[in-house]
């Protein structure tokens, strides 16, 4: 089958929008969706400036995710002094899997010239996430404990590089299995807490803080953590790794041995059914969704927001005396 756009072989097929495209033409797609969402989400502000730049922190993995989202943003940004890329490596301390995407980053950042961190569990928490998932002292997934200990590390470090905002590479699939979990659990408040944290556009420079094209923008932008962006929501999985392997980018495309996030499995498979038999179904998914938990989030700012304080243990902001990071920590060393 030739490309729809050009007279070369067609590499892939996207049932959704019916196209057949070549390697070039597809790979332009991905890099063009991209930068769409890092306009329509509004990242880089008109104030942005050679003298008053943005930072922006992209959680580094080493999976194709990342690194394909890495080397985008650096494809559109290395020349423009208007904005700095560091990129932050969070190693868990998983034998046989970290290690090697860690050389992943390290190749990849090496040759973008890309500013490269590296913090440990071991270092920060004294842990390792082998041991942890042995240990289970609070009878939960291994996925429970890392995903609390990520995202302090995460926030934690994006607020001490100075980051404007934190970029993480989840993808289409990623939203749409997030989008009906909340949807199936009822969950609106946390419809609301996710359109905020991460869906919304910001709001545009431009005209003092509205929005430039209509699009929903977060409600506030200014409570006490990074704001996140995720410039990959529109690409599905199987496309970012096409890509990642047509560009021969060094990913490491090994799924996490402690993976066990049984209710997203069975999310993913019924997502994966339902885009088989309805292409198209996870983009209608996300555009429906998007508009309901902008509703969501202005009725629960509306209602006044969570109080936050510092955690009595390491000083972070949380909503408890003790953060949820901490007692995990605590926990896990008594079981010890």
């Amino acid at each position: 089958m030739d490309c729809d756009k050009c007279d070369d072989e067609a590499v892939m097929h996207a049932a959704y929008s019916g196209l057949h495209m070549c390697a070039d033409h597809f790979c332009r797609s991905v890099e063009s969706r991209t930068r769409r969402r890092v306009r329509e989400d509004n990242l880089l502000p008109d104030d942005a400036s050679p003298d008053d730049p943005e930072t922006w922190l992209i959680g580094l993995s080493g999976g194709k995710d990342s690194v394909v989202l890495t080397q985008i943003l650096h494809d559109t940004f290395a020349e423009d002094p208007r904005v700095e890329l560091v990129a932050l490596t969070i190693h868990e301390g998983i034998e046989g899997y970290r290690d090697e995407s860690l050389a992943a980053c390290r190749d990849l950042t090496e040759d973008l010239d890309v500013r490269h961190e590296l913090v440990t569990y071991e270092e920060e928490f004294d842990l390792r996430m082998d041991d942890v998932a042995v240990e289970d002292p609070m009878d939960m997934a291994p996925c429970a404990y890392c995903g609390v200990f990520r995202r302090d590390l995460l926030s934690k470090y994006a607020a001490e590089y100075d980051a404007d905002k934190l970029l993480t590479g989840h993808n289409l699939d990623d939203e749409a299995q997030t989008a009906l979990m909340n949807f199936f659990e009822g969950d609106v408040e946390q419809m609301a807490k996710h359109f905020d944290a991460s869906l919304g556009a910001f709001p545009g420079a431009a005209d003092g803080g509205g929005d430039r094209d209509g699009t929903p923008v977060r409600v506030s932008t200014d409570g006490p953590f990074v704001p996140r962006a995720k410039p990959l929501r529109d690409v599905p999985e199987k496309e970012i790794a096409l890509y990642a392997q047509l560009q021969d980018l060094p990913a490491h495309i090994t799924e996490c041995p402690h993976a066990s996030e049984a209710y997203r499995g069975e999310i993913q498979q019924l997502l994966f059914d339902m885009e088989e038999n309805h292409p198209g179904v996870r983009h209608s998914i996300m555009a429906g969704y998007e508009d309901l938990a902008a509703m969501a989030a202005r009725a629960y700012r509306d209602g006044g927001g969570p109080e936050y304080g510092e955690c009595e243990r390491c000083g972070a902001t949380t909503t408890r005396a003790v953060c949820r990071k901490c007692s995990l920590v605590e926990a896990v060393h008594a079981a010890d």
